[in-house]
């Protein structure tokens, strides 16, 4: 019997209402105080997708496109108008409470911990909080401070913690009632490379050893490539595209980064499709557009120039891939 899905939303649509300024003048501002103009925003349209228990999923998007109002009608906090939604089997709307105690969140730019106090003491509260047993809370924050590595930090002032530390101890405080779902949002956000690196590990471990199912939105594409194995990336509150990284990357990279290394100090390519980006001593980074070049004819013609000592071939990053899939969804050709 197949299992369950962790999160199923089906047609799911949220719409608010919101004051139209008739002008910019002062006076028109003033009657907009006792008559002013609504209209109707579609925050959310029709969107439907489902999460397997145990999948890593980013939850892409830009600016307004609809993924905090998702979000929130996942947790509970708003009721969708259309449609249906459940989180581990449960309607969120309107089993909050029971949803809570089985969820986890973590934001990067908001703390759940206590800004004074160690952060023992707010692990200490949400074993209360979430109703765990004495012995068997203290067992799990032993667990998880072992895993991250938190050793001292448990008992020093968050205040007193760098972001990235403060950040290792606000994903315990959220895995301390062993949640089935974590939702994140920004949870690296300013920080430095290494400590980006340390969370990165510590989530994709955390969520294959016990199975946790995360929701990641973020606009660090070093999160969802490290992170995550699928994506959902919406737009206007509807569905762009919903598939795995890679096959995200295969649908809309049309071009390769190939750096050279030669014999020859300078490289002359002028083949259509083909744009050098950097060209420096022995060195050569170029752009080829495949569909116009194959990659196999841009060698061939440096070698008939010189002798390749060494090659890089590179994808696109995954934030132009992302950009292009926006610019493909403008025309109304994403493909499936």
């Amino acid at each position: 019997m197949p299992r369950a899905a962790a999160v199923e939303l089906d047609q799911l649509s949220k719409s608010f209402r919101v004051r139209r300024a008739r002008s910019t003048g002062v006076a028109a501002r003033l009657r907009d105080l006792f008559s002013g103009e609504t209209q109707t925003v579609c925050a959310v349209d029709k969107l439907s997708f489902s999460i397997a228990p145990g999948e890593r999923v980013a939850f892409i998007g830009p600016n307004g496109a609809g993924k905090s109002t998702t979000l929130k009608m996942l947790a509970g906090i708003l009721q969708p108008d259309a449609g249906d939604v459940r989180v581990l089997g449960l309607v969120p709307s309107r089993q909050r409470r029971q949803l809570a105690f089985q969820i986890g969140t973590v934001f990067g730019q908001r703390s759940q911990l206590w800004y004074q106090l160690p952060p023992r003491d707010t692990f200490e509260l949400l074993g209360r909080v979430y109703e765990v047993d004495a012995p068997e809370h203290r067992r799990r924050i032993d667990a998880l401070s072992s895993v991250f590595d938190l050793g001292t930090l448990v008992n020093t002032p968050v205040r007193h913690l760098s972001l990235g530390e403060r950040m290792r101890c606000e994903i315990v405080a959220s895995l301390l009632h062993s949640p089935r779902m974590l939702f994140l949002d920004e949870p690296t956000i300013g920080l430095d490379v290494s400590a980006k690196a340390t969370i990165r590990e510590l989530l994709w471990t955390q969520s294959e050893q016990e199975r946790v199912t995360l929701l990641l939105t973020s606009h660090d594409t070093g999160d969802m490539e490290r992170v995550c194995t699928r994506a959902i990336v919406i737009n206007h509150g509807r569905l762009l595209w919903d598939g795995p990284i890679a096959a995200l990357r295969r649908s809309y990279l049309k071009a390769k980064r190939v750096t050279l290394w030669s014999e020859a100090e300078h490289l002359e390519l002028t083949l259509p499709g083909v744009r050098v980006l950097s060209s420096g001593a022995y060195r050569t980074e170029l752009e080829i557009a495949l569909e116009i070049t194959p990659l196999g004819q841009v060698v061939d013609a440096a070698l008939r120039q010189t002798a390749i000592r060494d090659m890089a071939i590179e994808d696109a990053p995954l934030d132009e891939v992302i950009r292009a899939l926006y610019a493909t969804a403008a025309t109304g050709s994403v493909p499936s």
